[in-house]
């Protein structure tokens, strides 16, 4: 059996003591408070590498450099959004603001107290830095290991803004591995036409980005100060959509 699929489930063994919360709540407030000597907007700009609006914007160069690296966490969206509902809906978890004092810890933004298993922002960033890495090439795959890092910095945004417990960034982080797995069998059924881009598939993205853009700049999202780094985010993403539709000019003169 392939790693991709006992991996995560090892993980989610390994990680046990957290989500059982042995170490509660002390490991929270621990990390919680050290991340409080770094400004709240760091964190609530790496927790936007877990929202899906920002992943899209933050991916959106894939469409123009690497499509099938951009269909390849597509593919594990559903999912990922699938295991986080499950989740939520049945697993009954108090969120730390919750059942901790609010004057103990930092909380950025409206605080959040129910439906706290898995972290949602947590698994969509470990389900995209696992599609991406299993989509690569064998010999390439060395230069997308800073996914990694950003996936791991996400988890610890969502402790260092109050949202989260660590047993909830770690079951997030495996069951987005999980669906980066199931994700690849999606993926690779995927026929060359996918990859056109003149195709209706590939156009049908960059629409998905023109609503991305319009999401970035209608409303600041998770939290107010959020609406700056998506100011930025948002010039990537029109940029990318005039390289794209630059690339549909130059493809329809060479047909003709």
């Amino acid at each position: 059996m392939s790693a991709r699929w006992w991996l995560p489930v090892l993980l989610l063994l390994a990680c046990a003591p957290l989500y059982l919360h042995w170490w509660e709540p002390a490991m929270f407030l621990a990390i919680n408070q050290a991340c409080a000597l770094l400004p709240a907007q760091l964190w609530t700009a790496l927790s936007l590498g877990g929202n899906a609006w920002g992943v899209l914007a933050l991916s959106s160069p894939l469409l123009v450099l690497a499509p099938r690296l951009l269909w390849a966490w597509l593919a594990a969206a559903p999912f990922a959004v699938v295991f986080a509902r499950l989740g939520k809906t049945f697993i009954e978890s108090a969120r730390p603001a919750g059942l901790i004092d609010h004057s103990l810890m930092r909380i950025v933004g409206e605080p959040l107290e129910i439906a706290s298993m898995p972290s949602g922002h947590t698994l969509t960033a470990f389900a995209v830095a696992g599609s991406i890495f299993l989509a690569s090439n064998a010999g390439q795959r060395w230069r997308w290991a800073g996914l990694w890092l950003a996936a791991a910095l996400v988890g610890l945004s969502r402790m260092a803004l109050g949202a989260h417990w660590p047993g909830d960034v770690a079951v997030g982080a495996c069951l987005g591995l999980w669906a980066a797995a199931w994700g690849q069998l999606l993926w690779r059924r995927m026929g060359a036409g996918f990859m056109d881009p003149r195709g209706w598939r590939m156009r049908a993205l960059a629409l998905l980005l023109v609503a991305t853009l319009y999401t970035l700049l209608d409303g600041p999202l998770d939290y107010p100060e959020n609406q700056a780094p998506q100011y930025l985010l948002a010039a990537v993403v029109l940029l990318v959509l005039l390289r794209f539709a630059q690339q549909q000019k130059i493809t329809t003169t060479g047909e003709e």
